[in-house]
């Protein structure tokens, strides 16, 4: 990583990607890039991270992008969270989420301490010497011609920095310039309530899980966090001012019914109101909007960074894809096509959560939180919320992949199961996603294969970056392919819970899975999946359909 301030910021940059914003999201982004060999500019108008609280919860699935991004176990302070309690007055706990589990080699959901999270990814992208940050800079404008995009940027001296980009990555937050510079509209509402959210240390008697009150004359979520942290949420009610309400003796006296207000140690305040917006469109030319800048989610299904972790997986590898020329162009329409409808069943999960824990009276509290206790009576009610089943699936409906009606075993459109392997070459269990790496996966369940297919084909796959594997049965000793190839499973996260013996399937960069079968048919299937991903006639790395040049003023 280069770290750059006002010096030669007259001469003009040539990179891959400009990335403009580098909270979480967009530092997670580039340290993806940066893994893929991307050259990346990135730019912050900030000079410092932001240290105000924000995002707290993650689950199984941004860990497991964080792992995918560089982030090491133990790097990042967390606190795993067994249980989500829901409490109304009237019908005392009427709802819980048991997260106790262990999902794809992670917790389910834990609590973290964002400041810590972004410090880590900036110095994370050190190792990278085609990464380049720049802090205090701002984007201007840009012109996207339909073969780079043109920006002029600022820094905190006014000097001007030109740069022309392969592409660009709007990663700004909600009030993101990108998007309003490409006239996407923000479509949902906001909420009319003010929350404040406070920080504090040395809590005596802290619990160790997530707990709604859910009164509707304050709804008040409380939670532990690293570091001995408690964090609550007090909605603020009609007529209280944001700024006497952050001033400490009114912090003081909202958490006295909680706690000797006394002696603890407020660590920080903020004043948020929360929204339910989405982007019509997340890319349009070259231009692509992630995180906040493409969605923005309540807090109350501790969603929001999860989704834009989850944009900054699934367009990482696809820029990186077509930037090295091993891919056509038509491969980054499938980001919209895959982003956009997830993100919107999470906006709605989160709604129907805020629903529980905001009431606007007690006859509507009375009546949701009743038939919540009722539910929970039932077997398959009580399964719906406290084994997450109302949380929606990161699976596809459209994209890049396909199915094969009565050949679902892992599900196409659907992430490979992570599970514990261990290397033929080294004795050290490790996650299959750290031995798979960033490539492109041809997984064979018990069988090699590659045993068969033409040499034409097997370099082809290897030209856009596709490994072989062998994931075999534990102590497998027969039918065994090349040492370098086989991956000897440890648990039955895939064989034979998921897959029988002589099952294969592709697997994309990002984990989903591409296309599953039986072993016979790996070669259609390979050669299908080159079609759709690397047809040979738009591979060379500048290849993309002419579009009208379009003007944009940030």
């Amino acid at each position: 990583m280069r770290t750059s301030s006002s010096e030669a910021a007259a001469r003009a940059i040539d990179t891959d990607v400009l990335l403009v914003g580098l909270g979480p999201v967009g530092a997670a982004l580039a340290n993806l890039l940066g893994r893929y060999g991307v050259n990346v500019l990135a730019i912050d108008k900030a000079t410092a991270i932001f240290e105000k609280p924000r995002a707290i919860a993650l689950d199984n699935e941004a860990l497991r992008i964080l792992q995918l991004a560089g982030v090491h176990e133990g790097e990042l302070d967390t606190v795993a969270i067994a249980q989500v309690h829901y409490q109304s007055p009237m019908f005392g706990r009427f709802a819980r989420i048991n997260s106790a589990g262990i999902v794809d080699g992670h917790p389910a959901l834990v609590t973290f301490f964002q400041p810590q999270l972004e410090q880590l990814l900036r110095s994370k992208l050190a190792q990278f010497p085609g990464v380049e940050v720049r802090l205090g800079v701002e984007l201007e404008g840009f012109v996207d011609d339909g073969q780079s995009v043109s920006a002029r940027l600022k820094d905190a001296a006014g000097q001007q920095i030109q740069v022309r980009a392969r592409y660009l990555v709007g990663t700004d937050g909600a009030s993101s310039l990108v998007r309003r510079a490409l006239g996407l509209e923000f479509e949902g509402r906001s909420f009319q309530q003010d929350w404040l959210i406070v920080d504090a240390l040395d809590v005596p008697d802290p619990i160790d899980h997530i707990e709604f009150c859910c009164d509707p004359k304050r709804p008040t979520p409380r939670m532990v966090a690293p570091g001995g942290r408690q964090r609550w949420e007090f909605m603020l009610r009609p007529g209280e001012n944001p700024e006497e309400m952050e001033r400490p003796e009114s912090v003081r006296r909202l958490l006295a019914p909680w706690c000797d207000s006394e002696r603890i140690r407020i660590e920080r305040t903020a004043v948020y109101r929360f929204h339910a917006r989405e982007a019509r469109q997340f890319s349009k030319g070259r231009c692509f909007l992630a995180g906040d800048a493409a969605h923005i989610t309540p807090p109350f299904a501790g969603q929001g960074l999860v989704a834009g972790l989850r944009d900054a997986a699934n367009l990482a590898w696809k820029l990186a894809a077509v930037v090295r020329g091993q891919a056509g162009p038509q491969l980054l329409a499938s980001y919209d096509a895959e982003r956009r409808p997830h993100a919107r069943k999470i906006i709605r999960l989160a709604l129907q959560l805020g629903a529980l824990v905001m009431p606007q009276n007690r006859a509507k509290a009375f009546a949701v939180h009743g038939l919540m206790s009722l539910l929970r009576l039932l077997p398959a009610g009580r399964a719906l919320f406290e084994d997450l089943k109302l949380k929606p699936q990161n699976t596809f409906d459209e994209g890049l992949f396909w199915r094969q009606h009565g050949r679902e075993r892992l599900r196409a459109g659907a992430m490979l199961p992570q599970g514990w392997v261990r290397p033929a070459r080294g004795d050290r269990p490790i996650l299959s996603d750290d031995a798979l790496g960033l490539q492109w996966a041809l997984i064979g369940f018990g069988v090699d294969p590659s045993a068969g297919l033409p040499a034409e084909l097997l370099q082809r796959w290897q030209a856009l970056g596709g490994r072989v594997w062998q994931w075999c049965h534990r102590a497998q000793r027969q039918h065994l392919g090349a040492p370098g190839i086989r991956l000897e499973a440890l648990d039955e996260t895939l064989l034979p819970r998921k897959v029988p013996l002589g099952w294969v399937a592709i697997v994309r960069p990002d984990r989903c899975v591409l296309c599953e079968g039986p072993a016979a048919e790996v070669e259609t299937m390979l050669k299908q999946a080159l079609q759709r991903v690397a047809p040979p006639e738009a591979t060379a790395p500048e290849a993309i359909t002419s579009l009208p040049k379009e003007r944009y003023a940030a």
